[in-house]
């Protein structure tokens, strides 16, 4: 079996699809504690290291090295703030693949990595991959388009060591208007799961900003991306319809009950299995965070499964 190193493993999405696709995870990295929690619940067999990815100084070998290092930094909901510390923790990655070693590399990170205001930052971050001796690939994948029930546009690089005589394509979307299956709508994924589960979604108010947007789908479409934040978190389609008031201003269509996804939808919505173990030290926001946070499995799986068999 392949083995894999994975950091900024967060909950363990890449890495519950680096399973499935027939990997074993020897190591894991974070630095919160209730992400290794939710991790080490689901996926006990790894040694996950909970530091930060600089006072690491030794990896074991690993077939394949991951990465989803954060992105707040080039995120569209993020601060946008390119020279941010927290934007060049690529070099880490680089760090750990100069000492790995491995066949081959995936990095997984938002879209906005590629905006024309990060351009320069993207190119460094590929210069660097390549002078560690890689020959690199790129591509914005949406997770829908591989079975997930969202719409979630990432960037995702994939690396193959030079000495290697193997080449990396990306995978066929399975699904959507030209793939071989529909596109999963949120009531597909969420079916069997109770309306209102007491105690596992966010009740605060709506406040303006949350009204600010239509956050809203119906049952047969995609989920609208979902992100770290509980308050942000978008609606349940057992919800009112939204209706445009003005410019950044929505309303309810009518009175009705309203409430965000829960946690456990929002894993569901990810492609998270609906029994994902949630340690009970792990509070709700922070559920929310770790599920946001995390990478889509099913298209984890997709992107590792399209690895040349060089193992």
């Amino acid at each position: 079996m392949p083995t894999a190193v994975s950091l900024f493993s967060g909950c363990g999405g890449s890495d519950t699809g680096l399973v499935a696709a027939g990997f074993d995870v020897v190591m894991a990295n974070d630095l919160l504690g209730y992400a290794r929690d939710v991790y080490l619940a689901n996926l006990p067999e790894t040694d996950y290291q909970l530091r930060k990815i600089e006072e690491v100084q030794a990896f074991p070998a690993a077939d394949l090295l991951v990465g989803c290092y954060p992105c707040q930094g080039y995120s569209q909901g993020g601060a946008r703030e390119s020279a941010r510390d927290i934007n060049y923790l690529f070099r880490e990655f680089g760090r750990a693949l100069r000492q790995v070693k491995p066949k081959a590399f995936i990095v997984e990170n938002v879209s906005g990595l590629i905006r024309q205001d990060n351009k320069a930052l993207f190119e460094t971050q590929l210069r660097n991959f390549r002078a560690a001796g890689y020959r690199v690939k790129w591509q914005i994948l949406n997770a829908a388009d591989y079975g997930v029930a969202q719409e979630r546009l990432r960037v995702i690089i994939v690396g193959i060591r030079s000495d290697i005589e193997a080449t990396y394509t990306f995978p066929k979307p399975t699904h959507g208007l030209e793939a071989p299956l529909p596109h999963v709508t949120i009531a597909k994924a969420l079916e069997g799961m109770p309306l209102w589960p007491e105690g596992e979604f966010n009740d605060e108010p709506f406040h303006w900003y949350y009204m600010s947007r239509n956050r809203r789908r119906d049952w047969n479409e995609l989920s609208k991306t979902i992100v770290s934040r509980a308050r942000h978190m978008p609606l349940h389609p057992v919800s009112p319809k939204l209706v445009w008031v003005k410019s950044d201003a929505y309303r309810f269509e009518d009175d009705r009950p309203a409430r965000r996804f829960s946690f456990r939808e929002a894993a569901v919505l990810q492609a998270f299995r609906a029994d994902l173990v949630f340690p009970e030290n792990c509070g709700l926001h922070n559920r929310y965070k770790v599920v946001g946070n995390a990478v889509p499995p099913l298209l984890f799986e997709a992107v590792a499964r399209a690895l040349p068999n060089i193992w």
